[in-house]
């Protein structure tokens, strides 16, 4: 009986070590559900955005009735007559009536940085976008050169070991020899380069996915690329349409109504004031309440040129935004030249390349027959081969070069992390 436990234990090792060791295969689709939920960036962005709001509602309490109550006790006496409590009490109610409109400028100001907070928002999940992309692209590479440079390697050992029958019938040189198993040497050193870009692949995903606990992983997919366009869009069109474009115009709009605010500090103030409540009193019960009711107007005639600095400063803020949101418009412009161009090429790249790969499969193959034969020499065999070598890792290079460029395009479009 204890043979058969240990018989099973011993099979429950070999089934579940391999399990918790397997890497964890995840879609594209998978990848962004999971970002959207645990990215700390996109959790910062929503978090800045709740403190907008929230200082915005704070604003808007200004302009609603203010309530208050206080109340008060105060024993008194005097040495060898005793001493009485004396008990007070109110009640005030405050409301702003005018205030230049400053306060309706602040929640205006208020309403134009919860857009500009919409909008970082949306810029940040534009970035995090392309940057999971990049990794998933990169992985997806590794994942695919790390069996290239197998497969490499081992065409490499082949020819060793042929060139070396060839050195021993005396048909090759002993420098042909050494040739083909330096060859070999890089190889087997691109293997272990490629295993270890694997390893760096996949903790950058992981990073890129919001990840605090990394582990082996891999990715499901193809090279392909979803933006199939090929004629060039409005670009002036797609940066007016960015979330940068529109979150600093939202800053502009929110500088202006701060101005405004600002003047209105050399605005009068009037509040309607009202209270109930009783002053000191020895005796209890109360049976009398006083009440007060009243305008309080506060118009201010000299701070020390406080207010003036403020416009002064304030004006200077709604410069310095329009400066921003022209330099941020040309930035656009620029980014999205630059990034259409590179995707385009990248694009084009890749048909090349493929091209490149086709004829390199051919000429190898004629190439290892008239070699075989005796009709080629090594060293325009060897060139052939490495021609072949260089053409499948540019065509796979070229591949994961198109899916980041795409990448890049979609985020100088504003491109969220849904798509």
């Amino acid at each position: 009986m204890r043979t058969i436990h240990f018989l099973l234990l011993v099979m429950f090792f070999f089934i579940t070590i391999p399990t918790l060791n397997a890497e964890e295969s995840l879609t594209w689709e998978q990848c962004v559900s999971e970002t959207k939920q645990a990215h700390p960036d996109l959790n910062a962005a929503l978090a800045i955005l709740q403190q907008v709001e929230a200082t915005k509602r704070i604003t808007e309490g200004l302009l609603l009735p203010q309530l208050s109550s206080s109340m008060s006790t105060i024993q008194n006496g005097t040495t060898g007559t005793g001493s009485n409590a004396a008990l007070s009490y109110s009640l005030q109610v405050q409301q702003l009536l005018y205030d230049g409109h400053k306060t309706s400028n602040q929640v205006s100001s208020n309403r134009e940085a919860i857009k500009a907070t919409q909008y970082n928002y949306k810029i940040v999940s534009a970035t995090v976008r392309s940057a999971l992309r990049s990794a998933f692209a990169q992985l997806l590479l590794f994942q695919d050169l790390v069996g290239l440079t197998v497969e490499i390697a081992e065409r490499r050992q082949k020819n060793v070991r042929l060139i070396n029958l060839y050195y021993q019938g005396g048909r090759e040189h002993i420098g042909s020899l050494r040739q083909a198993e330096a060859d070999l040497a890089q190889a087997q050193f691109e293997v272990s380069q490629a295993k270890r870009g694997l390893v760096l692949a996949q903790t950058t995903l992981a990073s890129a996915l919001g990840r605090d606990v990394h582990k082996p992983l891999r990715v499901q997919g193809t090279f392909a690329v979803s933006d199939l366009s090929t004629s060039k869009p409005d670009l002036a069109l797609l940066a007016k349409n960015h979330p940068q474009f529109q979150q600093l115009d939202a800053l502009s709009k929110g500088a202006r109504y701060d101005l405004e605010s600002a003047k209105s500090a050399f605005s009068p103030q009037l509040y309607l004031t009202s209270s109930l409540g009783r002053g000191a009193f020895d005796r209890l019960p109360v049976d009398a309440v006083d009440w007060s009711a009243g305008v309080t107007l506060s118009v201010p005639i000299y701070q020390g040129g406080s207010g003036r600095a403020a416009v002064d400063k304030a004006m200077a803020f709604v410069s310095q935004q329009s400066a921003q949101e022209k330099s941020g418009f040309n930035q656009l412009i620029n980014t999205l030249e630059q990034n259409w161009k590179n995707f385009q090429d990248a694009r084009q790249s890749v048909v090349v390349q493929k091209k490149q790969l086709d004829a390199a499969v051919d000429r190898s193959t004629i190439a290892n027959a008239e070699y075989s034969n005796g009709l080629l020499t090594f060293n325009d065999w060897v060139i052939i081969e490495n021609n072949l070598v260089s053409a499948e890792k540019s065509y796979l290079n070229a591949e994961a070069n198109l899916l980041i460029a795409e990448a890049q395009w979609i985020q100088s479009k504003g491109g969220e992390l849904e798509g």
